[in-house]
């Protein structure tokens, strides 16, 4: 078998053959008339009337030598058979194809079109043209990209030889075409914020960090639009939301990208429970009008999102799943010892909630396969979020698991800026002690506030999250075009 660079050079050579002949193997326009697809949908008329029309399109296999060569050329989606006859093209044009034309080329054709003897819709090829020659041969059509890694690496190709690939990308799309429709008809207006800050705000996580040359500034990538959407809050807008790609210097796993894309809205006067029916109602809507289905399948488990969605605090998550009695009174040396029995790591500086976070992580959520809110957080979980009035040791939040997986984030927002003040000097202690997923003090954003922010509820939403559950899928990888992946050299 011959390697890669051995085809790589039979290629170039036939590559410098047609330019001998007279043909541009990479020409600036095409004769193109009509897509394939077009061509399929209007067969029957277009063999009628015997109209000569130019295709154009990948060749993805050929078959056949001598006097007659059959092949398959495809654009997007649909795929059409070739016939090349020498008795219907010229010697010279029959032997060009056969001499210079490998799988994974893309040609043009004019043609007309007519039914074999096996009913399969064909092209009689009347004249050809290059429009791009391919110098490396594709996958085995019928086995792909085996590696995973390599897919990853590799995503054109992985979508070139799989329509699973690519229909798991359209239903992403479609997926986030059907959010901004449901969102503009709610009346939230799309916005765009910075995703260079000077300060990484917004949520509990390390920043990917760089400098600009010109102000000798050293800047943040964003990890959460938050903070800018709730400056336009005070600046009098009443809804927004914000779809785009956040940033975090954290690792990598089934669920977690370096880069990642969310849906973030704020509404004035709402709150984390009128919140939670909105993004109930919304999961519903995005299910049938994505899927045209309530019914999602994940796995070896069948998600039935049209019942009601169930409501547990947080705390009793851990009497439920991890046979934790107490929670509510248990103190900080428990929970250590607890999540030692558990396997779960504890680092010298985590705090009493971060471990009470990691221990939720690994025995209670994986078992939340139906739709759950969760609600009623102990108040150190948030430094954003409102105290619940009948109990300041909660906090007004919840979140949304689907699948075992973590889909939704919301609260009330706080909006006392004197509070907000001690909250940051909270998350500025845990900084000093060690602890990496801080929320530093914002000035800015305190002096915003102290204008006035209305009563708001807040939503966080991961759209790589949700096309995993939506596309049966386990890894994110698999939902992110080109996902962050270790240099091959190392």
């Amino acid at each position: 078998m011959a390697s890669i660079e051995e085809i790589r050079t039979d290629r170039i050579r036939k590559l410098g053959l047609l330019k001998e002949k007279g043909m541009n193997p990479y020409p600036v326009a095409t004769k193109r008339s009509l897509s394939v697809a077009e061509a399929l949908a209007s067969f029957a008329k277009l063999a009628r009337v015997n109209k000569k029309i130019t295709l154009a399109g990948r060749v993805m296999a050929i078959r056949g030598q001598g006097a007659l060569v059959f092949f398959n050329i495809k654009d997007g989606e649909a795929m059409i058979q070739g016939f090349l006859k020498r008795d219907e093209l010229s010697e010279d044009l029959l032997t060009l194809f056969q001499d210079t034309i490998d799988i994974g080329d893309f040609v043009e054709c004019t043609w007309t079109l007519f039914v074999t003897k096996r009913k399969e819709k064909t092209i009689l090829v009347k004249g050809w043209n290059i429009l791009a020659k391919s110098l490396r041969p594709l996958p085995d059509k019928w086995h792909g990209l085996q590696d995973v890694e390599e897919r990853f690496r590799k995503r054109y190709l992985d979508m070139l030889m799989s329509a699973e690939v690519r229909d798991r990308f359209v239903l992403r799309s479609r997926l986030i075409t059907e959010m901004r429709a449901f969102l503009n008809d709610a009346e939230y207006l799309e916005v765009e914020t910075p995703l260079l800050q000077s300060l990484a705000g917004g949520a509990l996580a390390e920043p990917f960090k760089t400098h600009h040359n010109a102000l000798d500034i050293d800047l943040n990538l964003r990890i959460a639009p938050e903070l800018y959407l709730k400056k336009l809050l005070v600046g009098g807008f009443s809804r927004v939301y914000e779809i785009g790609r956040n940033f975090r210097n954290e690792g990598i796993d089934m669920t977690h990208n370096p880069e990642f894309t969310m849906l973030e809205f704020y509404a004035t006067y709402e709150t984390a429970a009128s919140q939670m029916a909105f993004v109930e109602k919304m999961m519903k809507a995005l299910a049938k009008r994505v899927l045209k289905s309530t019914k999602i399948v994940s796995g070896d488990d069948t998600i039935d999102i049209s019942k009601k969605f169930t409501v547990i605090p947080f705390l009793e998550l851990f009497k439920r799943y991890a046979s934790i009695e107490s929670p509510e009174t248990m103190p900080y040396d428990e929970w250590k010892l607890a999540a030692e029995r558990f396997g779960v790591r504890v680092e010298p500086h985590d705090s009493m909630e971060k471990i009470m976070d990691n221990i939720y992580k690994k025995m209670c959520r994986p078992k939340l396969i139906q739709p759950t809110f969760i609600t009623d957080y102990p108040a150190g979980f948030s430094p954003f979020a409102k105290k619940k009035e009948e109990n300041p040791h909660l906090i007004d939040r919840f979140q949304l698991v689907i699948g075992g997986i973590e889909m939704v984030n919301a609260f009330s927002e706080l909006n006392d800026p004197l509070d907000q003040r001690v909250r940051y000097e909270e998350q500025d202690k845990k900084k000093k002690g060690g602890e990496g997923d801080v929320s530093p003090s914002d000035e800015d954003y305190l002096e915003a506030i102290e204008y006035g922010l209305p009563p708001a509820g807040g939503v966080g939403i991961g759209i790589d999250r949700i096309a995993m559950i939506l596309s049966d899928t386990r890894n994110i990888r698999e939902v992110v075009l080109f996902p962050t992946m270790r240099p091959e050299s190392e």
